[in-house]
């Protein structure tokens, strides 16, 4: 029996209540898989703020490059917008993205038949959408120096960087295209190459990558604008598409709205392959904090829990069990289970906690079929 720890971080809002979701789905599969999940808990974002005065405290890092991989809930809100830049909960966030080196996001945007009505698009246009979004994590203006506001000759100018080293388009470029080459061959890279120097360096990089080690992966380029308009006109035309940091935030959340609701997307951030081959790694729901609903037992956990879906396949090789849980949640909502976000007209409404109860039903009847059951 090989046993694996996972980082829980909360955080703030409806963080604790979604994640105690996904805590229920690992003590199941404590149950019923070859491998046993142990679980331990620290502070991040404003929770952390409040507590030890600074978003990202150091036993909160030590922990997280110890665990096998994290679960986070959410970060931010209200509270804590009145704070200094440098110590909002959100920078707590991309302080653990940065210090564990978690460069790669996958952002599946996954059209669930029966959530289709649910988007504000056609449903001819959304049924069946299956799309990852690889986007870079750890550079471009969110990252590069000089950066700030400061005060030249009397006026006042705010500046950001974008930048990008050759080494960093090669690497996220081959995450996507070894996940391209395992789904449907087919890879979209974005950009701005007609007007920023940046992504034209990136568009070069994509294709010499292409050309050296992926010739079996048919490889596409396109703007940035033209991408965010063809996601909202034809989203089926793309598999996987790869790009930078803010590109990668504004498509992947234009994507996510796609399926009709961020309360049903997961995510999964990816670092270097350690010398033993495993890789440091987060996984998070899309969503925000919600702070309107929290603890009143409404937000959705579906997110959270095809994050420990996403967790299970990257992180511990474990296909089989990660098919079964998406497969339980999609058996969930195909009989009609509902939270408020994604309630329709003849559902049942449910809890937060009555969601995660339905899941771990369907996770006992449909085990067997998978080769699970104890």
């Amino acid at each position: 029996m090989t046993t694996k720890t996972i980082l829980l971080l909360p955080g703030d809002g409806i963080g604790p209540e979604v994640v105690g979701e996904a805590v229920k789905i690992l003590g199941w599969f404590n149950t019923y898989s070859r491998v046993q999940f142990k679980t331990e808990h620290a502070l991040i974002g404003g929770a952390a703020y409040d507590a030890t005065g600074t978003p990202l405290p150091a036993e909160t890092l030590e922990k997280a490059q110890k665990a096998d991989a994290i679960l986070l809930g959410a970060v931010g809100g209200p509270k804590w917008e009145p704070l200094e830049y440098a110590v909002r909960p959100e920078r707590g966030l991309l302080g653990i993205r940065k210090e564990l080196g978690l460069f790669a996001n996958l952002r599946p945007a996954l059209c669930f038949d029966a959530l289709a009505e649910a988007s504000t698009l056609k449903r001819d246009v959304i049924a069946g959408l299956d799309i990852m979004i690889v986007r870079e994590l750890t550079g471009d203006v969110y990252f590069g120096e000089p950066r700030g506001v400061t005060v030249e000759n009397g006026v006042r100018v705010g500046r950001n960087t974008m930048i990008y080293h050759d080494w960093e388009v090669r690497r996220i470029g081959k995450v996507a295209f070894e996940l391209a080459r395992k789904r449907n061959k087919k890879l979209c890279s974005v950009d701005k190459a007609n007007v920023l120097e940046t992504t034209e360096m990136w568009r070069e990089e994509m294709q010499k990558l292409s050309d050296a080690e992926y010739k079996d992966v048919a490889l596409s380029h396109m703007y940035v604008d033209n991408a965010a308009m063809q996601l909202v006109r034809n989203p089926k035309q793309f598999d996987v598409m790869v790009t930078g940091n803010i590109f990668g935030d504004i498509l992947s959340d234009c994507a996510a709205m796609l399926t009709g609701s961020l309360g049903m997307l997961p995510s999964a951030s990816l670092g270097e392959a350690r010398a033993d081959g495993s890789r440091p790694a987060l996984y998070e729901p899309v969503h925000g904090s919600a702070p309107d609903i929290m603890g009143q037992n409404k937000a959705n956990p579906l997110a959270t829990i095809l994050s420990v879906a996403m967790m299970l396949r990257y992180s511990f090789d474990m296909g089989r069990e990660a098919d079964l849980l998406e497969y339980a949640v999609a058996q969930v909502l195909a009989e009609g289970t509902r939270t408020g976000d994604i309630m329709a007209p003849g559902a049942k409404l449910v809890s937060t906690t009555e969601m995660g109860a339905a899941v771990i039903a369907a996770l006992d009847r449909f085990a067997p079929q998978y080769g699970i059951a104890a």
